[in-house]
């Protein structure tokens, strides 16, 4: 069956006094559990400027991760974790009616990534990140919800000059300012060794993808791993919170569908 470890690590940086960065997970149980629902990660980062980056990160990783183990077993994850990001949205949409924040702006960013059997499904809003690391490589999972990206995409500018543009962390899509969210999905099938990493733009912006690749495939716990990661982004810079979540795959439970429903295929 799908077996997995996880590290997590997260530093305030060495400006900022609090840290609008939050990070949650769902770990199944048992082996019942791991088939019916899965395991669930999740990385948000409050955007700055905001009134209450802090309180719109946490409130969307809350309702992720309480959410995720009350769906229906055998729910498709695919189905799933946009409906979950829909519903943090529309969390820290309401937070900005409550008594205590009224008046306030708050946003955040988000990318969570569920797991089961030997898929991966990872669903984002913003310029949070998730990398898949195999063979000692990085490939960026998600694509990130920012001005100049879409720049790129359209040939306005190059990768380079995206880089080093002032207007890089200028978001076009956030968890938050408006009642209905729309996030990118995608679906990965895993191997055995493969690492997955969550992370904040405080880390992603001071590090390639070379460097996070060769931190994540050292033989060393995870969460030695996550730490040296964070550690790293924080040596570099600093000026930002950074937080990020490494979960290595030490085994795949290979399936077929049948009928949307799962079964197991011949060894």
């Amino acid at each position: 069956m799908l077996d997995v470890v996880f590290g997590q690590a997260s530093d305030f940086g060495k400006i900022r006094t609090n840290n609008e960065d939050a990070m949650g997970s769902f770990i199944p149980i048992s082996r019942h559990q791991a088939r019916s629902h899965g395991y669930l990660f999740a990385v948000a980062d409050g955007v700055g400027g905001m009134d209450l980056g802090e309180v719109a990160s946490a409130t969307a990783v809350s309702v992720l991760t309480e959410e995720f183990p009350k769906a229906q077993a055998g729910t498709m994850l695919v189905s799933l974790l946009p409906r979950l990001v829909q519903h943090a949205n529309a969390a820290v949409h309401d937070c900005t009616l409550a008594p205590e924040y009224r008046g306030k702006n708050m946003a955040t960013t988000l990318v969570a990534c569920a797991l089961r059997y030997d898929q991966a499904v990872v669903s984002h809003v913003g310029d949070s990140r998730c990398y898949l690391v195999r063979n000692g490589q990085a490939k960026q999972v998600t694509q990130d919800h920012t001005w100049v990206n879409e720049q790129r995409k359209m040939g306005l500018i190059s990768a380079r000059e995206m880089a080093e543009s002032e207007s890089r962390h200028i978001l076009i899509r956030s968890l938050g300012p408006e009642m209905f969210v729309s996030p990118d999905t995608t679906t990965l099938t895993l191997q055995p060794g493969d690492v997955l990493v969550l992370c904040s733009d405080g880390l992603h912006n001071e590090m390639s993808d070379e460097a996070i690749a060769a931190i994540v495939s050292q033989n060393k716990d995870i969460a030695e791993v996550a730490r040296e990661l964070v550690a790293r982004a924080v040596e570099v810079d600093g000026n930002d919170n950074t937080t990020a979540q490494v979960v290595r795959v030490r085994a795949v439970e290979q399936i077929g569908m049948y009928r949307g429903r799962p079964y197991r295929l011949p060894s």
